[in-house]
């Protein structure tokens, strides 16, 4: 088994370092005699159709008993209230510069005592998907929160007798618990007036409170499970991941990392034009083994935007819940949804693990290139980064914008362009481990590293159809890249309307700007939170390397 839910009487205190305060506290939540185990997604299913403001459309499940509902079940939408996004702003990570336990924990003690007189449900689920990466979760929500719980076991794996066995049979991480999280969407505090998201990553356990949004619940245990695997020799993606078979049985693993609406996801499930044989791993979330690269998916389904799916596309049939978006009635009385983000921004959807029929939950194969995805209106279309230093840094300088994924902070600018190192705002520890994790990949692992930018070139949109030309000359191995200017290791491709000018005054002047913000941001985290994201000189030097050559 891969993780610790029950020890031995002389293993339990202080002395085993599993335990902790803050894990204490919310693992003691579960053992109350209000709480109702629920392990199976049938009944998680049957709680969410009969909690207050839920629409039971009349839309069916596709395939349902496949992925373990009733062949009647029907698609399920909830809709929070003004909140449809995560909130960055109400994080406290424990082990951080300014965050103060001792406070905290107090205020989690009262949480918890709050919930006394109400029901709570508590859901198991597993996250990773092969036996060389599993851990087990649990989630502890109240009464009236069914959705979520429903959503969060459709999300990762819910258990049944196939990953019950291959559990028995997974990994074992002797120096793991299990992941716990408490929930309590209705808890409210004058001094967190956007909630609260308290995280004790090294001990596995978070609490949400104030969070009624699905999407803090998925990403909130996926950062456990990623502090989880960056300890156990793997490097953590918030990425999309295919394979590319080819002729005369060359494979092409690609990951592409990049925010909530960066195309992450489009380029992972693009087909193509039925041009290759693709195999999908994941379009958010998988972890890469730094010894021999193979990759294992973390969740079963997807967790997707509804604003580019029409009511009729055909890729709705694989829905199995929505949340904050519309209904209404067609012309045979029927209730259906209403996407498109009429309703909201940010409007979601749990689709089944069937929409990608040539789906996978581990690649054996080791990853041959890495796409970071920016938003950055100076970089071309592509860039290609040769060195491995240059490469990992650019990633833990990934810059792009804002999504109405995001719930932001009173003053926060949604359009600042904005550097999320490696796409990941969900990362509980140093950003070095990342740094250290890649820069490996690339320098010994021999992958290959590109810049996607998805934005506008200047004040041109680059088109989907560009990016994946782009790529299906790169897997293809006809790309014809050529020397950036002066930049070293950074070349690019002849892109019709595209190409950088590099005479153009104001065009170098906006490029080394965009660098040195690049150079800002690296400083800043030198002391910033005491330099808990503090990176290598040498990533710095890279980057005041590239202003230097660009104004020579």
């Amino acid at each position: 088994m891969a993780t610790n839910s029950k020890f031995d009487r002389n293993m339990i205190g202080s002395k085993n370092p599993i335990f902790s305060q803050i894990r204490t506290t919310i693992e003691t939540a579960f053992l109350g005699n209000n709480v109702e185990e629920v392990n199976c997604i049938k009944k998680a299913y049957r709680l969410a159709c009969n909690s207050p403001g839920t629409i039971v459309t009349d839309m069916p499940v596709h395939r349902p008993q496949e992925i373990g509902l009733d062949e009647d079940a029907k698609i399920l939408l909830f809709n929070d209230g003004a909140v449809s996004g995560r909130c960055a702003a109400a994080r406290r990570i424990i082990g951080e510069f300014d965050v103060n336990q001792e406070e905290l924990a107090s205020k989690l003690r009262d949480a918890v005592y709050a919930t006394r007189y109400r029901k709570l449900y508590h859901a198991q689920a597993y996250i990773g998907l092969h036996p060389d990466y599993m851990i087990k979760a649990h989630l502890l929500i109240p009464e009236g929160h069914e959705n979520v719980l429903y959503n969060w076991m459709l999300n990762f794996q819910h258990m049944n007798e196939e990953y019950n066995s291959m559990y028995e049979d997974s990994k074992m991480y002797e120096s793991e618990g299990d992941i716990y999280v408490f929930s309590d969407p209705e808890w409210s505090h004058v001094d967190h007036p956007m909630g609260l998201s308290l995280f004790d990553p090294t001990h596995n356990c978070a609490a949400l409170l104030g969070m009624r949004y699905f999407g803090e619940h998925k990403k909130g245990t996926l950062t456990l499970a990623w502090g989880c695997a960056n300890r156990n020799g793997f490097a953590s993606c918030h990425a999309g991941q295919k394979r590319y078979n080819l002729d005369g049985g060359r494979k092409f693993v690609a990951g592409v990392f990049g925010l909530s609406g960066s195309g992450k996801s489009t380029i992972t499930h693009a087909k193509h034009g039925g041009k290759y044989d693709v195999t999908v791993l994941h379009d958010d979330a998988f972890v890469i083994h730094t010894d021999d690269c193979s990759s294992v998916a973390l969740e079963p389904t997807y967790f997707d935007k509804t604003q580019d799916y029409p009511l009729e596309v055909e890729d709705n049939k694989f829905l199995i819940t929505v949340q904050n978006c519309g209904a209404t009635l067609d012309s045979n009385g029927k209730k259906v949804i209403v996407t498109e983000d009429i309703r909201n921004g940010n409007g979601r959807a749990i689709k089944s693990k069937l929409w990608a029929p040539n789906r996978v939950d581990k690649f054996k194969e080791p990853i041959n290139a890495i796409f970071w995805i920016m938003k950055d209106s100076t970089m071309p279309p592509v860039v290609k980064i040769k060195n491995p230093v240059l490469a990992a840094t650019m990633g833990a300088t990934l810059a792009t914008k804002r999504t109405t994924a995001e719930r932001l902070a009173p003053g926060v600018d949604p359009e600042e362009l904005v550097i999320e190192p490696y796409a990941n705002p969900f990362r509980t520890y140093p950003l070095v481990d990342d740094y250290s994790k890649f820069k490996m990949l690339f320098e010994k692992r021999g992958v290959e590293c590109y810049i996607l930018n998805t934005g506008f070139f200047m004040y041109k949109k680059i088109t989907k159809e560009i990016t994946l030309s782009v790529i299906e000359s790169i897997v293809e191995r006809n790309a014809s890249f050529k020397k950036w200017g002066r930049l070293p290791h950074m070349e690019i491709l002849d892109i019709d309307g595209f190409n950088p000018d590099m005479n153009d005054a104001d065009y170098v002047s906006e490029l080394t700007n965009r660098l040195s913000d690049r150079v800002r941001f690296i400083k800043t985290k030198s002391s910033e939170g005491g330099g808990f994201d503090r990176l290598p000189d040498e990533a710095l030097e890279s980057l005041i390397n590239l202003v230097t050559q660009l104004n020579r």
